[in-house]
């Protein structure tokens, strides 16, 4: 059958090249970053540390990419729930994860069932922070120093305890290494959460507990608590003339951090963007102020020095948490 052959009209004629001229531009268009609004998974109740992150960096975000930015909050299972979720999700940069370090330095070594690498399945896209970690005891312990604290409990083996927010918590991990490296001996009282454990150990029902400032201070400064160390490898710009545990153990340190996310295999141009405006919304003075009343001294790295601390951290925490036999129920 003959092809039939049908003559463009003159309008057709002229916009032929038109078309073809603008063919490029919509495909940058179509390729643009970001195309539509950016959802931040917080994989924490409401109200936690990594929430207020979230919430205190949409606004900014938004501004500066020209797109809403939401806030979902998916918990459970130490973080796995609402990280899944990102790490199924497009590449594409409009779905990205605020999360805590335990979840991708911890949580391998202290579940059977993981549904994803904490590593391996994410595109590291900002480090955010890092948390000031204190080691409070009750003021009826007789010591102001950990030196002090040490030889005590040394001279009552097993007679103290130590408070967590449950196996396998940070504060869990803090206590355990530090009974580990100092040859001590204590009974770990596990709570379902660190409300309970902090009100316990201010009660004396406990005499040790290693979290958060945000949990410690108030208590601390009120005089219920007593304040030894912080548990980070330098002393904090929010508390500098508290020392380390470090000073006291060499080689102590537990510095619990806060980052941004993607899902694995984003283009690195999409990376690159959202590390600078985070970069420059985190450093802003209201914001530092902000998270420095809450206990979180802000960062400002590259993507691949925080791949590289998420890499390390999950060797050296697998590596603890398999030694001292601890695990975890994600449920």
């Amino acid at each position: 059958m003959p092809t039939t052959l049908i003559a463009p009209t003159r309008r057709a004629a002229l916009a032929a090249p038109l078309a073809a001229a603008l063919l490029p531009l919509a495909g940058r268009a179509q390729g643009a970053f970001p195309s539509r609004p950016i959802t931040i998974m917080v994989p924490w109740a409401p109200g936690g540390t990594t929430d207020i992150l979230a919430r205190t960096l949409a606004e900014p975000l938004r501004l500066a990419l020209g797109q809403p930015v939401l806030i979902e909050n998916r918990s459970g299972a130490s973080g796995n729930i609402g990280s899944a979720v990102v790490a199924r999700a497009a590449p594409d940069g409009h779905s990205i994860l605020f999360n805590a370090m335990n979840t991708h330095a911890m949580n391998h070594a202290l579940m059977k069932d993981m549904p994803f690498d904490g590593v391996e399945d994410f595109s590291p896209i900002a480090l955010l922070g890092h948390a000031l970690n204190t080691m409070v005891i009750h003021p009826s312990v007789p010591a102001r120093t950990v030196a002090e604290f040490i030889a005590h409990v040394r001279a009552n083996p097993g007679r103290l305890s130590y408070a967590s927010a449950g196996a396998g918590s940070a504060n869990h991990l803090c206590a355990a290494i530090f009974l580990q490296m100092a040859g001590l001996d204590m009974v770990h009282v596990p709570y379902r959460g660190g409300a309970p454990a902090v009100l316990d150990t201010v009660a004396g029902q406990v005499q040790l507990f290693f979290s958060a400032a945000t949990q410690t201070l108030p208590h601390v400064n009120a005089g219920r608590l007593r304040l030894l160390a912080v548990t980070e490898g330098r002393r904090s710009a929010l508390l500098p003339d508290v020392p380390t545990v470090g000073e006291t153990l060499p080689g102590y340190e537990l510095a619990v951090w806060y980052g941004a996310l993607g899902p694995r295999g984003m283009p690195a141009a999409v990376v690159a963007r959202l590390n600078a405006e985070l970069n420059r919304a985190i450093m802003q003075t209201e914001v530092k102020d902000r998270m420095a009343a809450i206990g979180v001294e802000v960062a400002n790295d590259t993507p691949e020095a925080f791949g590289a601390l998420m890499r390390a951290d999950a060797a050296r925490w697998g590596r603890a948490i398999r030694d001292l036999g601890i695990t975890a129920d994600a449920t």
